[in-house]
């Protein structure tokens, strides 16, 4: 019988840059989602607005990411072990922060933003993981 836990296993400290990556490059595509729906001048002024964007989602990949194992031994080995980790980590993850935006976070989930969420976020994070890959 394994002594390590459940999330031990599902946790490796190569998998640190992953980590940092993932983060970013969701910060970076709700932002940019952000700033398509209003400006650079409502942001400045309103500097805690994005977190309350950011939040519901980080949320869903804080608890999501671990139990699937988008950051597990076998997330730092290749791309192609790694991009499908990602992409089902993202799934829930994301469907989690879409039910916080709908009921706890402002904004809503309407079903284009599910559409969009879900789509960007896999091609966000698949292809920052892909090109890791590439340029490690």
């Amino acid at each position: 019988m394994d002594d390590q836990s459940f999330l031990a296993r599902r946790l490796d400290r190569a998998a640190v840059p992953l980590a940092v990556g993932d983060v970013l490059v969701l910060i970076a595509l709700l932002t940019g989602g952000t700033l398509r729906h209003t400006t650079t001048e409502f942001l400045a002024g309103n500097p805690t607005y994005l977190l309350g964007v950011w939040a519901p989602f980080l949320i869903g990949w804080a608890v999501f990411s671990p139990l699937v194992g988008a950051y597990s031994a076998g997330a730092v080995e290749t791309a192609k072990s790694s991009v499908p980790l990602v992409v089902r980590s993202w799934v829930p993850a994301a469907a989690v922060g879409l039910l916080l935006r709908a009921f706890v976070f402002r904004g809503g989930a309407a079903p284009a933003f599910v559409v969009v969420i879900l789509v960007s976020g896999t091609v966000a994070l698949g292809g920052w993981r892909a090109l890791y890959f590439r340029l490690r």
